[in-house]
């Protein structure tokens, strides 16, 4: 799979990074493809991440010196934690980088989630919005698979020992206090739905909806592979 393709990746764009299930993943399988094709990448957070997940390929800088190859962005440490940059900084640095690729809510490696109301944290020149949620959720307890289970029963007008359905997930996505939750107007949205599972229903039931671009899934193959490829 094309990452640019699948996320319709124009010249120039910022994106963030928010839901859950495999954000991480996909935003380094991103910044890999870009580079390849010889692209200024710039990749961060606005909030935390393992510094284990810092890919071998990526110069690490500072906001205030950043080198001329792909550079993921760090502003400090807290043990094994990047902490993460002000979405000011990505929206400065964007202005003379090809791509800056964030990842702009935290999910504590759950399948789904529903953010409280500081997040997401996105920047305000954002471009691209990519949705992320994780099909493993699928038939499972709310309470096992969220981040934030009550916020997401508060959303989906379900209970946190309910079983996530397809419509479950779509609601989720669709809210504006869940997916759509901080999106900039002018970015555009795109839904990735990650792992196994039977992504057709909530396909169907998030593609129409007016505010989203695009929806595509992706297997638990394909992340592997692209987990693998990224970290090289």
């Amino acid at each position: 799979m094309s990452f640019i393709g699948a996320f319709g990746i124009g010249d120039r764009d910022l994106v963030a990074f928010t839901g859950a299930g495999g954000k991480t993943t996909l935003l380094l399988a991103l910044g890999h493809e870009l580079m390849s094709r010889q692209k200024t990448v710039v990749l961060g957070t606005t909030t935390r991440m393992g510094t284990d997940q810092i890919p071998l390929w990526a110069d690490v800088g500072s906001p205030d010196n950043l080198g001329p190859a792909t550079t993921f962005v760090v502003e400090s440490t807290d043990g094994p934690k990047v902490m993460g940059s002000p979405p000011e900084v990505f929206d400065k640095i964007f202005e003379s980088t090809d791509y800056v690729l964030i990842e702009a809510d935290g999910a504590r490696r759950r399948q789904i989630k529903a953010p409280a109301p500081h997040e997401p944290v996105i920047p305000s020149d954002t471009t691209v919005v990519a949705v992320v949620a994780g099909l493993g959720a699928l038939g499972r307890p709310i309470s096992e698979v969220a981040h934030r289970p009550e916020r997401v029963a508060e959303v989906t007008g379900m209970r946190p020992d309910d079983t996530v359905t397809s419509e479950t997930m779509a609601t989720l996505i669709t809210s504006l206090d869940g997916g759509l939750a901080k999106v900039p107007d002018r970015a555009r949205v795109v839904v990735t739905l990650t792992g196994e599972g039977d992504a057709s229903e909530v396909i169907a039931r998030t593609s129409t909806h007016p505010r989203i671009e695009r929806v595509f899934a992706t297997s638990s193959k394909e992340e592997a592979s692209s987990r693998e490829q990224a970290r090289k």
